[in-house]
């Protein structure tokens, strides 16, 4: 049985990897119906990352495809997110958040908001970075300058680092 009735989780999701699969798995496996905030090509403009993100349109084909892999397209809701807390400040129906290691402050601060605005505070339920095969956390940024593949594998040139 489901945790939650409704689960929160946000992201970029750019070159979607095991990570990410990791965090939406979570979700799904405690709430009945998952809220994915899926950052737009502005909000990720002003994040000012160290390498191109791919379009909104591209990440969102992505993350449907997974979806519909995974079989929970039907209990997922996917809406735009254009700034780090999206509908979470107001939206009195979410009970928990999924968040990585790396955006659980986030996650802290949305309850400390929350708290101001006198809506109940969320669970939030952190997992752990998806290690690589050397141990580090998979990420875009890794992906992006060519050192691991999307399943944390090490690309060639890096095997003897």
């Amino acid at each position: 049985m489901k945790k939650f009735r409704k689960v929160a989780v946000g992201g970029t999701f750019d070159e979607f990897h095991r990570g990410h699969k990791v965090l939406l798995m979570k979700a799904f496996e405690i709430g009945e119906h998952v809220l994915l905030g899926l950052c737009t090509d502005e909000f990720v403009e002003k994040m000012v990352k160290p390498h191109p993100t791919a379009s909104y349109e591209e990440r969102l084909k992505e993350l449907k495809a997974f979806l519909k892999a995974l079989g929970v397209s039907d209990t997922a809701e996917i809406v735009p997110l254009n700034d780090p807390y999206g509908i979470t400040l107001t939206d009195r129906c979410i009970e928990a958040l999924v968040v990585s290691e790396e955006t659980e402050k986030t996650a802290i601060e949305i309850n400390q908001k929350r708290s101001e605005k006198q809506l109940p505070t969320l669970t939030i339920v952190t997992i752990k970075m998806v290690p690589a095969e050397n141990y580090k956390p998979i990420s875009t940024t890794r992906i992006r300058e060519g050192e691991i593949d999307r399943e944390g594998r090490l690309l060639n040139r890096y095997r003897k680092l």
